[in-house]
């Protein structure tokens, strides 16, 4: 199979600590610049100490990793496969100064971010630019894929598993990561709300594929200052309303997150499954797509078909439900860094 231009494929993510001692360096990555008081990062850092002081989102990678490679050797394409993080080792400029010293030119970029949003996207972006910036090397990003089979399929077979088990009258809560309602807003452009709009749709395509009866959007994970608004509901003041209208059995989908790290194992398994015992609510979580036969497939799918674009070629774009496929070429405008124009990669 052609993969030309490519000459490598880079997994993308945020990166997580995997000792009790780089927790706290780790969280002074991910907030730097925003003035966050130490003492509140020692009391985030508490959530990583009950497990061991570990983020389980490096493991995952390195699972994903395997699973990508096996899949292209499966299929034929002779391509390396590297791996860099936002925020914790391996990094990113790590990663590319390790490319440039293997030849590599040209390299298709996977994030692990499925939606739009400046957090999401642009901020990997801008990530990108400065990792390869000073080396010769071009850095297209696969576009986003939050309405593809292989990553809505798995949410789906494992909520319509879930519901097989569950009592009747169990509510479907879908969740993700909540963000500032400003960069909502912007994401996707000026007032589109592309972020919202995509998990709605996203939520809404696995509800009617699984059979749930009812269901509804919740958000995990706020961080920040308390004066600035972010999507709401939290997923434990949503449950706690829920048992007020009689919901005796919820299953929580965490569709925002493609892993079980730490906003899955924390945010929902231990936080969301608290409140639940608390209620007298039966509570099931379904799992993320990991490395799953699908998940893992529609990696190499979005690279052959990026890699067919870039040959002139009109390879189909395959999405379901209401919103087009993602733009390969994410437009100037497109989830906006409010506090500085910095340079990206991957844009028009």
């Amino acid at each position: 199979m052609d993969v030309r231009p490519y000459d490598a494929l880079l997994l993308v993510s945020f990166g997580g600590p995997e000792h009790p001692d780089d927790v706290i360096p780790f969280l002074e990555n991910v907030t730097s610049g925003r003035g966050i008081p130490r003492e509140r990062l020692a009391e985030v850092g508490e959530h990583y100490h009950l497990f061991g002081g570990k983020s389980p989102i490096n493991d995952l990678n390195r699972a994903l990793l395997d699973a990508i490679r096996k899949d292209l050797a499966d299929r034929g394409i002779d391509l390396p496969v590297y791996w860099g993080n936002r925020n914790w080792d391996p990094y990113l400029r790590d990663a590319a100064r390790e490319m440039a010293a293997d030849g590599i030119e040209r390299v298709a970029c996977f994030l692990t971010s499925a939606y739009s949003s400046y957090s999401g996207c642009r901020q990997y972006r801008e990530d990108l630019h400065d990792a390869s910036t000073g080396l010769t090397i071009g850095m297209d990003r696969l576009r986003h894929y939050f309405n593809h089979p292989g990553f809505v399929g798995p949410f789906t077979d494992a909520t319509r598993a879930a519901l097989a088990g569950a009592p009747a009258g169990t509510h479907v809560v879908f969740v993700t990561h909540s963000i500032p309602t400003s960069m909502n807003t912007d994401s996707g452009g000026p007032d589109q709300h592309a972020y919202e709009r995509q998990h709605e749709s996203v939520a809404a395509l696995v509800a009617d594929g699984a059979g749930a009866q009812a269901w509804s959007l919740a958000y995990c994970s706020r961080s920040g200052s308390p004066h600035v608004p972010w999507l709401e509901p939290d997923i434990n003041d949503h449950m706690a309303h829920l048992s007020e209208q009689g919901v005796e059995s919820v299953v929580v989908v965490p569709i925002g997150f493609i892993s079980d790290h730490m906003e899955v194992i924390y945010d929902l398994d231990t936080e969301a499954m608290a409140t639940a015992e608390r209620l007298g609510m039966q509570f099931d979580r379904v799992d993320t797509p990991g490395s799953s036969a699908a998940f893992v497939s529609m990696v190499g799918d979005l690279l052959l078909e990026r890699a067919a674009a870039e040959r002139g070629e009109a390879p189909d774009h395959i999405a379901l439900g209401e919103f087009a496929a993602s733009h390969d070429r994410c437009p100037m405008d497109c989830c906006p860094n409010v506090r500085a124009p910095l340079p990206t990669v991957g844009g028009v």
